[in-house]
């Protein structure tokens, strides 16, 4: 079930809010877990008791450690935690990657293949592992107090709003919204919960839909016939579609948070108008970047040690990041195409940008981004290969593209890259951060927000195509 469905828009959403607001507080929690239980196992109920029972363990190991005076203890334990969530995720997402791997050498050896195994993914586990992960780690730290129910830490893991996309929400950051957050369950916060998420509601259908028909074209034919004009549309056309699929996606989520009473980190700022790839990842993904730092990056030791080894620890943590999108070699490559371009601005790029000013520093900075793009969605290094060569080889033609897509791209960039005016930032936060609005400027908003909703949920029910790109990590 994802977000962009008439069965949540029209069934599970309303009768999950109806039955939330007529239950007593006390309930609310429960309710909330209920929903977010059935949510996680509409497509394949039978990894629910296994999640459930990796995450109620873990709650008991945590309470181990919380209670523990030995340091010892408390380090065995904390590893025993990660372990056991990190252990999930391997072999969900990652023992094919691994079985593959290890068959071609095998293969290269004269040996026959193990085999692969008949596992599917369950749904949201690269970003449930990683706040499990939080959870551990902030108590070990003692940077809060741990939950005192098993059922509050199952709602924290598995919360419907944030589980299939994000954004990864730390455990201090919502922990004492989960025990009580009545002072935020207000009609103003319901109100613009909902135009939150159908400002999200209409950058994933109106915008990334359209433009995937295209990024889909480019990337299924044949080596043949991919020139440079139909290269270069579909890259840029999945550039502004990933975009807006993951971050409509997470202001989808952080609408349906702020309409329960819960407030969500932000998880885009804008990427595409970023000056270096450094910038990049302040604004891309902000909650996935803000983890590799602070549980891997400075564990790693940061920037608190010699140059050679703070740009070794950058290279793996973004090795792991790429790994984290995907169990495949191309997202190995991109996180590395990225942690490379890191280094470099370090060395120098960063000076050479503020030399040749901001225009000219976003321009090479999204010409970068276009090519990585091209790596993470690539399904082979021949198509990478391939690809790219038919982007540089200059072999134009006529290609038809029809009126739609031609203004939906326009729309599309013209919305990444508003705020690089004064206009466009004004704009960005009466829309998405102004907390209060007069009568005047609540009618003109909620007109527009109808409208949105109305057009949305009339493409959702005439088209079948519905793609979600970050559903598979």
């Amino acid at each position: 079930m994802v977000f962009s469905s008439i069965l949540f828009i029209f069934i599970f959403l309303p009768f999950f809010f109806f039955t939330y607001q007529v239950l007593p507080h006390k309930l609310r929690n429960i309710w909330t877990l209920i929903a977010s239980l059935i949510f996680f196992s509409w497509g394949a109920p039978v990894f629910v008791f296994v999640v459930c029972g990796v995450i109620l363990s873990d709650f008991f190991i945590v309470k181990k450690i919380y209670s523990s005076r030995i340091l010892k203890h408390r380090r065995l334990l904390l590893a025993v935690s990660i372990t056991l969530k990190l252990g999930l995720l391997a072999y969900f997402k990652y023992v094919n990657f691994f079985i593959q791997n290890v068959d071609y050498l095998l293969r290269k050896l004269g040996y026959s293949d193990i085999g692969l195994i008949d596992v599917a993914l369950p749904l949201g586990i690269s970003f449930f592992t990683f706040q499990a992960i939080t959870y551990s780690v902030d108590i070990y730290r003692g940077v809060h107090k741990p939950l005192e129910s098993a059922f509050d830490y199952l709602l924290y893991i598995l919360l419907f709003p944030q589980l299939i996309a994000g954004p990864i929400v730390r455990y201090n950051e919502i922990a004492d919204q989960i025990e009580d957050r009545k002072i935020y369950e207000t009609l103003d916060n319901k109100v613009l919960g909902f135009f939150r998420f159908v400002i999200g509601l209409s950058k994933k259908v109106l915008i990334a839909n359209v433009l995937a028909v295209e990024a889909d074209y480019a990337f299924s034919i044949q080596e043949s016939e991919l020139t440079s004009t139909i290269a270069w549309i579909g890259i840029i056309a999945y550039t502004f579609q990933i975009y807006f699929d993951f971050s409509g996606y997470s202001d989808m989520a952080i609408g349906l948070g702020r309409m329960m009473g819960f407030t969500f980190p932000e998880n885009f700022n804008n990427p595409y108008v970023s000056r270096s790839i450094t910038e990049f990842w302040k604004r891309w993904h902000i909650t996935l970047g803000r983890f590799m730092k602070d549980y891997l990056y400075i564990p790693l030791g940061g920037n608190r040690v010699s140059v050679k080894r703070m740009y070794f620890n950058l290279i793996i943590v973004f090795i792991v990041s790429g790994f984290w999108h995907g169990a495949a070699w191309n997202f190995i490559i991109w996180g590395a195409f990225h942690g490379t371009f890191l280094i470099l601005d370090r060395l120098f790029l960063l000076k050479l940008y503020s030399r040749i000013g901001n225009l000219t520093s976003v321009i090479i900075t999204f010409f970068i981004t276009i090519i990585g793009w091209v790596i993470f969605r690539a399904e082979s290094f021949n198509q990478i290969e391939f690809y790219l060569r038919s982007m540089f080889s200059f072999t134009w033609d006529y290609y038809y593209i029809n009126n739609k897509f031609i203004i939906v791209l326009g729309i599309g960039f013209l919305f990444a890259f508003i705020t690089m005016f004064r206009l466009g930032k004004k704009i960005e936060h009466f829309f998405y951060f102004k907390s209060k609005h007069n009568n005047k400027q609540l009618v003109i908003f909620s007109i527009l927000i109808f409208t949105l909703f109305i057009t949305s949920v009339s493409s959702i029910a005439s088209s079948g195509f519905n793609p979600f790109i970050y559903f598979r990590f």
